[in-house]
């Protein structure tokens, strides 16, 4: 019985992989037609709007100022993630930042051991050189000599530094969290990024011609909103429950694959087989994860 409802967590998962390897196509498809800052806002805004009827239900909205702090702390590494997202997806492909977004869970583990004081395991050293190998891979499309020139494009080191702020992410929520229910946490924080990009995207409303806004765009913010933000987060909250933290991360790095998948289902051209070793080799860093982190898992060996 037990492990049939582990199978179906790990289902889950995967289904939580596949909406947030949405986001990639899904922003790269919008960005253009919207700021970034503004694409943020609403974004931020419109999950709010949403995840509010079930807060103010379930624990009311009253918040001290200590806490909105620490919330606005957290929010701020956010808003500096998706605009360094949408704002790249102008000059690189969903492909690239899904494949550069698996060097999240790495930092977030360098981060941790300063902030939180944990060591690094050896399955989180391993997935970390694999996955530094296989976004590599990936993003040079195997090529030697463009790796030893670094010749990243623009967008790709914009999605880069996202990255670095969002391996914070995290390790603040360890470090500021104060026993708070994780839902009540996760809509402040959407509250408190919605008045940081209402401070950074504010003066340019006023230009933007809204009546022009294609329904494209608003099909893709509403995704963005409720599946690849408030469903995912109830998703990976849900496995973490039963796998731990280590094993639902271990899960982005799928992205890069799943884009893959995606793409081409949206009429994309046949993926070049010279970044299929890239997908392999960061896939296998997931399944070192998995295999490593469940053999130590108490509840997996049963």
């Amino acid at each position: 019985m037990r492990r049939t409802r582990f199978s179906t967590v790990h289902l889950l998962m995967l289904l939580c992989a596949l909406l947030v390897s949405g986001s990639f196509p899904v922003g790269a498809a919008i960005t253009q037609d919207l700021d970034p800052a503004v694409l943020t806002l609403i974004r931020f805004l419109f999950a709010s709007i949403l995840f509010a009827p079930l807060i103010w239900f379930r624990y009311g909205l009253a918040v001290s100022f200590a806490a909105l702090l620490r919330y606005s702390l957290v929010s701020a590494i956010l808003v500096i993630f998706f605009w360094c997202m949408f704002f790249s997806l102008r000059y690189t492909t969903a492909l690239n930042t899904s494949a550069i977004f698996t060097l999240v869970p790495s930092f977030s583990g360098l981060y941790a051991m300063v902030l939180n004081r944990e060591r690094l395991g050896r399955a989180r050293l391993i997935a970390l050189f694999l996955g530094v190998i296989g976004a590599l891979w990936i993003i040079f499309r195997g090529d030697v000599h463009q790796l030893i020139s670094l010749a990243w494009n623009r967008g790709d080191l914009v999605f880069l530094i996202g990255c670095l702020f969002m391996g914070l992410y995290t390790p603040l929520i360890r470090l500021l969290h104060r026993g708070e229910p994780m839902a009540l946490m996760a809509f402040w924080i959407m509250v408190t990024g919605t008045l940081w990009l209402l401070l950074l995207a504010g003066p340019r409303l006023a230009f933007v011609s809204w009546s022009d806004v294609s329904i494209k765009v608003w099909l893709g913010i509403g995704y963005l909103a409720i599946f690849s933000t408030i469903v995912s987060f109830f998703l990976t909250q849900y496995g973490i429950l039963f796998l731990g933290p280590t094993r639902v991360m271990a899960y982005s790095y799928l992205y890069p694959a799943l884009v893959l998948v995606l793409d081409f289902l949206w009429g994309g051209d046949v993926p070049e087989l010279k970044i299929l070793p890239g997908v392999v080799i960061v896939l296998s860093a997931m399944l070192v994860v998995q295999r490593m982190a469940g053999s130590s898992s108490p509840e997996d060996s049963s």
